[in-house]
């Protein structure tokens, strides 16, 4: 894969970005005590949205926004 384009970074952001919420929630329902997890959760679902919008966004501009 020579070019990186939206959808591609999108798509490793959005798959690195659930991971990393199931890590954290895995770890408070293991009973880790983890203070900043409400924000880190937070930021994670930010990320998740902002990638799903530059999927979109990608993906409408390499089919000519039909």
């Amino acid at each position: 894969m020579d070019n990186w384009d939206l959808t591609s970074v999108g798509l490793v952001l959005i798959g690195c970005s659930i991971t990393a919420a199931g890590t954290i929630i895995a770890a408070l329902l293991l009973g880790i005590t983890i203070r900043i997890a409400p924000f880190l959760l937070l930021t994670t679902a930010l990320l998740i949205v902002m990638s799903a919008v530059l999927i979109i966004y990608g993906e409408q501009k390499v089919n000519g926004g039909k």
